[in-house]
């Protein structure tokens, strides 16, 4: 289950300790920490399983305390940790049982539950979250297995009757979620639940009014944990994801007006080249990789009309798939592509420019008059050198 956790939360996840904490190892009865959180439990079946709290970090998992469990199952955690932030209750070794804890100092957290039921219903007290926590794990539960058996039938399904499914499926957690930030936007577990109102698909069916829950969310954070750096960096990304949706809502805007979205990214040097700066040319953006075969067997006919044209105002955008930057700036140099413009960010399949711009396959074109209209997508080989004959012909 921690696949599910993790997808969930590292979207907008801070490192929750700081380096003091990486030697904070506690079992429940070292007297030598000041101790501000205490953890007590009684999970029946565990069998003297031994439970871990652990916070998660950009460089792993970092151990605040364990206790080990009597015959009976029952165990008592104490431990010190730096602030508000997001932990991790394991038992035992396995990577599936784990739950999901937003501790703060002086929390006292009770925990009941049967050994097979710990990470479906697990029953909390003793703060405020607790009751929001055991509610959202039950919903969850639900959630993974829907999608573990969407999953199974994705192979036979169309990418939009796929989006649609899941969309449903989630959405009952999608409106708990939203339910409970915009009705108590303190609540420390609101930094978890606050990842299904985040665009994790996108912003093409993304409802704009989650962004005014995020925003109460993010200011009720500020006022009550000032100084967090998880809430630091949580505002930050709400401030990013509503300068996404700006621009995404100006270039959708375009895109309806026929003109085609504008792209920012990084040349081979380092240095950022915009589509906008290439006004005044009739430009094809072709969007290719060095790992793509007809791609580069296509290189050879951009080149050539690339000199047959130049003098003319025609120019190529070449947009790079790749995730390697060395066999970028290879394939560049080995093909000959002598023309200036050259972006990538490194992303792969994952650079947002495939839902900006539509395609779902390299090599994939798209040609735009010397105002950034939107002439004609898809011309390779002989269509585009008889678009391009008409076009300075």
């Amino acid at each position: 289950m921690i696949k599910y956790f993790t997808a969930l939360i590292l979207f907008f996840f801070l490192i929750s300790c700081n380096d003091n904490t990486k030697e904070n190892h506690t079992e429940h009865n070292d007297d030598n920490l000041i101790n501000n959180f205490s953890i007590s439990g009684h999970i029946k079946g565990s069998n003297d399983s031994t439970f871990y709290l652990e916070a998660l970090s950009q460089n792993g998992k970092i151990e605040i305390s364990k206790s080990k469990a009597n015959k009976d199952g029952k165990f008592i955690m104490k431990g010190n940790i730096p602030g508000f932030g997001i932990y991790q209750l394991r038992m035992g070794k396995s990577p599936d049982k784990i739950i999901p804890l937003t501790l703060e100092p002086n929390d006292k957290i009770e925990i009941i539950s049967d050994y097979e039921d710990y990470t479906i219903n697990p029953k909390l007290f003793g703060s405020e979250w607790a009751q929001v926590m055991t509610k959202y794990m039950n919903l969850f539960y639900d959630f993974q297995k829907d999608q573990e058996e969407l999953i199974k039938m994705s192979k036979q399904m169309q990418n939009h009757e796929l989006q649609k499914r899941y969309i449903n499926i989630k959405k009952e957690l999608d409106d708990f979620a939203l339910f409970n930030m915009n009705n108590n936007p303190s609540n420390p577990f609101n930094i978890i639940l606050s990842s299904f109102a985040m665009p994790t698909m996108g912003f093409e069916n993304w409802n704009i009014k989650n962004l005014e829950v995020l925003q109460k969310v993010s200011n009720a954070f500020a006022l009550k944990y000032k100084g967090s750096p998880i809430v630091s960096e949580f505002k930050k990304q709400i401030n990013e994801i509503e300068l996404a949706y700006n621009n995404f809502k100006i270039n959708n805007d375009n895109k309806k007006r026929g003109y085609a979205p504008e792209i920012k990214l990084n040349k081979p040097d380092g240095s950022i080249i915009m589509l906008s700066e290439l006004k005044g040319n009739y430009v094809l953006i072709d969007f290719w990789a060095s790992w793509c075969g007809p791609c580069r067997k296509e290189n050879p006919n951009l080149v050539k009309l690339y000199n047959k044209y130049k003098n003319k105002g025609f120019t190529i955008f070449s947009i790079s798939l790749d995730k390697d930057l060395e066999a970028w700036k290879n394939a560049i140099e080995k093909d000959g592509l002598i023309w200036a413009n050259h972006g990538s960010d490194l992303k792969m399949w994952k650079t947002p420019l495939i839902s900006l711009y539509n395609f779902s396959s390299i090599p994939y074109t798209v040609l735009i008059d010397k105002n950034g209209m939107i002439l004609a997508t898809g011309l390779r080989g002989q269509k585009l050198e008889e678009k391009l004959n008409k076009i300075f012909n």
